[in-house]
């Protein structure tokens, strides 16, 4: 089926930041509109019922039509983090579902996860600026095999990075989430278990959600339980890091880090995070790659064929 843009005006309205051409089977019985966070809307913002907010835009851009939409039932996100968005939903019609992007960027950010983790502990930014400078540079670098994992946020992004360690022989992987729980690899340790657990990892990797809970949950405490030499990647949020108390870990050479997000970010030029010490850095690059596009475009088909169908919404987070 394609999608239908001359339907009756009776029918609900879809804004989606894909061109509907792009999208093949979008269901029957709803108009759509493409807006992709530009200066101007395509149609009034209050005739619409599903809201797929722009991907990567920015708060400014991705929140700005909403206190025009009146009409809103479903406002639908392209990331499985939606702390740019959830501010509003107090500001929504009564009933409005917030829905995330739970599995769409699991493969693409575990990916990630893994390459920075390989990347920092084997150096490969030195062997990079060694081959710029022509050098030959034979050193011992510290292997992912034998080190002691911890997971913090062990969601279906979590998971799939446990899935790619696998192969990796690590000697252990310690798993931490907000609701303790077992699953067929292990136990999942609560949060609060941290101060116990810090010590005995060798990489720390943060795949957690940002809330008002993991704000700033690295902190100087928890950074500072941390073993020496220790590897913090952040795959998750920039402000689930205390910035100022990594960069005091980084400039005494205690840690090394691998971070996709910052805090602030995008990063700005001369920011002392882009020359610490041991630090390696991405530009929130863990969602955007080739996986993205034909898993959002499944994503959007199955929810609007439930939307029309009057069925359950899957990954709903928030109800106005």
């Amino acid at each position: 089926m394609s999608a239908d843009h001359s339907g009756s005006a009776a029918l609900p309205l879809a804004w989606l930041p894909i061109e509907p051409e792009e999208i093949e089977g979008l269901p029957e019985g709803l108009r759509y509109a493409h807006w992709n966070g530009g200066p101007d809307y395509p149609t009034d913002p209050a005739e619409c019922s599903f809201y797929c907010v722009p991907y990567l835009k920015g708060t400014a851009v991705s929140a700005r039509p909403l206190p025009e939409m009146s009409r809103l039932r479903v406002v639908q996100t392209l990331t499985a983090g939606v702390d740019d968005i959830l501010p509003a939903v107090p500001l929504l019609p009564s009933g409005t579902l917030l829905c995330n992007a739970r599995g769409l960027h699991d493969a693409s950010t575990a990916e990630l996860a893994l390459a920075l983790t390989l990347a920092a502990l084997r150096d490969i930014p030195g062997f990079v600026r060694a081959q710029d400078a022509g050098e030959w540079r034979q050193e011992f670098r510290p292997a992912l095999a034998d080190k002691s994992v911890l997971i913090v946020g062990y969601g279906s992004i979590g998971a799939a990075i446990e899935d790619r360690l696998v192969p990796f022989e690590c000697a252990r992987v310690v798993r931490v989430a907000r609701s303790p729980r077992t699953t067929a690899r292990g136990p999942v340790q609560p949060v609060a278990a941290l101060p116990q657990l810090l010590p005995d990892a060798d990489v720390v990797i943060l795949a957690t959600p940002l809330t008002d809970e993991t704000r700033h949950l690295a902190d100087a405490a928890f950074l500072g339980r941390m073993k020496d030499g220790a590897l913090l990647v952040n795959i998750a949020r920039g402000a689930v890091v205390d910035t100022e108390a990594l960069l005091t870990e980084l400039e005494r050479g205690r840690l090394r880090a691998a971070l996709d997000v910052t805090d602030p970010e995008p990063l700005p030029a001369g920011h002392p995070l882009w020359k610490a010490p041991g630090a390696l850095i991405t530009p929130h690059v863990g969602g955007p790659s080739s996986a993205y596009l034909p898993r959002a475009k499944a994503l959007l088909r199955d929810q609007l064929a439930r939307f029309v169908l009057d069925e359950p919404l899957r990954n709903v987070v928030a109800t106005a």
